[in-house]
C-alpha cells in the first residue's frame, strides 16, 4: 500500500486522539466513586436485611405482646367475677366457699404470672423497635451517602463526557483527512493491536513495540519509497517514519 508520507505522519495525530479518547474511557471506568457506591450498596443492601428481620421482629412481638394481654384480661375478668360472687353472699356452701376462694387465689397467681410474660414481651418489643430505630437511622445515613457519592460521580463523567465530545469531533475532522484504504488499515491494526494501529519509528525504535529494528530491518526501511507504508517486522503496526526515525 502507498500514501503519501503527510498522509502517514497524520495517522500520529489520529493515534494521538485514539489513545486520548481511550485514556478518557478508561479514566470514566475507573472513577473511584465506581467502587466507592459498590460498597456503599452492599451496606445498603445488608441494613435492608437486618431492618426487614427487626421489623419482622418487632411485628411478631407486638402480636405476642397483644395475645398475652388478651390472657391476663381474661385471667382477671374471670377473677374479678368470682370476686363478686364470694362477695355477694350467693355462696353460702362451706366447700363451695372454698373452693371459690382457692380458684380466686390461683387465678391471682396466674394473672401475675401472665402480668410478668407481658412484661417480658413488652421488653423484647421495645429492643426490636430500638433496633429498628437504629437501623433505619443507619440506612438514612448510608442513603445519603450514596446520593452523595453519586452526584460526584455524575459530575466527574459529565466532564469526561464533555471532553470525550471535543476530542471526538477532532478525531473526526483528522479521520476524515486520511485515504480511506490507509484509514481502514489502520483501524483494523488498532482492533488488533491493543488500540495502537500506527507508531512512530524513533531512532529506529518502534513506539508501539518499543523494539529495536535491527540492521537488516532498518535497511529495508530506509530503502522503502516516501509514500510506501511500511509495518514493523515485530508487531506488525503502521510505522511512520519522520526526521528523527534514524535512518
Amino acid at each position: 500500500m502507498n500514501a503519501a508520507p503527510a498522509d502517514q505522519v497524520r495517522l500520529l495525530d489520529l493515534q494521538a486522539l485514539d489513545t486520548r479518547l481511550g485514556q478518557l474511557a478508561h479514566r470514566k471506568e475507573s472513577l473511584p466513586e465506581h467502587a466507592e457506591l459498590t460498597g456503599l450498596g452492599k451496606d445498603a443492601t445488608g441494613l435492608r436485611d437486618l431492618l426487614v428481620a427487626a421489623r419482622t421482629e418487632e411485628g411478631d412481638t407486638a402480636r405476642e405482646q397483644t395475645k398475652a394481654e388478651q390472657d391476663v384480661d381474661q385471667v382477671r375478668t374471670r377473677a374479678t367475677r368470682d370476686q363478686q360472687r364470694l362477695d355477694s353472699g350467693a355462696v353460702t356452701s362451706p366447700k363451695d366457699l372454698e373452693n371459690l376462694q382457692r380458684e380466686i387465689a390461683s387465678l391471682a397467681k396466674r394473672q401475675g404470672d401472665l402480668e410478668d410474660v407481658v412484661l417480658e414481651i413488652m421488653e423484647r418489643r421495645e429492643s426490636a423497635q430500638s433496633r429498628v430505630a437504629e437501623l433505619t437511622e443507619r440506612l438514612g445515613s448510608v442513603e445519603t451517602r450514596v446520593a452523595e457519592v453519586t452526584e460526584r460521580r455524575d459530575a466527574a463523567a459529565s466532564g469526561i463526557d464533555a471532553e470525550t465530545a471535543t476530542v471526538a469531533k477532532e478525531r473526526a475532522v483528522v479521520a476524515g483527512s486520511v485515504p480511506d484504504s490507509l484509514l481502514a488499515l489502520y483501524e483494523k491494526l488498532r482492533a488488533q493491536r491493543g488500540g495502537v494501529g500506527a507508531a512512530r519509528l524513533y531512532q529506529r525504535r518502534c513506539e508501539g513495540c518499543q523494539l529495536e529494528l535491527n540492521i537488516t530491518e532498518a535497511n529495508e526501511v530506509k530503502a522503502a519509497k516516501p509514500d510506501a507504508v511500511v509495518r514493523c517486522e515485530n508487531c506488525g503496526r503502521i510505522l511512520v517514519r519522520t526526521s528523527e526515525s534514524g535512518l
